[in-house]
């Protein structure tokens, strides 16, 4: 999904720092200020902007979470905001889970603001598929969270989790490589 800088600043709800604004940005900050704010998240278990790096034949490559929710010092959820239709998107958030640094999370939820998908990580197991209303508040995640054990991925599926990552980041962003926003 490309983004255009849009040569202002808006605040960054999570830290309180200005940020560039982007084609997609206001809503992100409105996706972590509906958790917080109505869905009882912690803030200080949400960080943005994470950053997950990779190699594709010798190459390094990188991209970026909107948010992880963090429990006990691991990443439990990864969520993607996402502009066009979500089901598109669930394959590549479920890598992002499975190859976040210090996880695998146990589930991957992306969303367009209007409809989330929430996954279970290890299996891809589609959990709920709701209006973004229903979103799952902090109490749900932590009773999804005595449901799900942690798991761990095996060298050979981090690999071809890599790669999944790599064709699904390349066909969403038309700047390939260079995109640093």
């Amino acid at each position: 999904m490309h983004e255009v800088k849009l040569g202002f600043k808006i605040k960054d709800y999570l830290s309180g720092s200005e940020i560039d604004a982007t084609t997609y940005e206001d809503l992100r900050q409105d996706i972590v200020q509906m958790m917080v704010e109505k869905k009882g998240y912690p803030k200080d278990k949400i960080r943005s902007k994470v950053g997950i790096e990779f190699e594709i034949d010798n190459k390094k490559f990188f991209r970026t979470i909107d948010f992880v929710v963090y429990f006990k010092d691991l990443p439990v959820l990864v969520v993607i905001f996402c502009a066009g239709e979500i089901e598109t998107y669930v394959r590549e958030t479920l890598a992002l889970a499975r190859l976040i640094q210090g996880g695998p999370a146990r589930f991957a939820l992306v969303t367009d603001t209007q409809n989330f998908i929430l996954c279970r990580a290890q299996d891809g197991e589609i959990i709920s598929q709701r209006p973004y209303e229903s979103f799952p508040s902090w109490q749900e995640l932590l009773k999804l969270l005595e449901k799900t054990p942690l798991f761990s991925i095996e060298k050979q599926r981090k690999q071809k989790e890599e790669r999944i990552l790599y064709a699904m980041s390349q066909i969403s962003c038309e700047c390939r490589d260079s995109c640093n926003i």
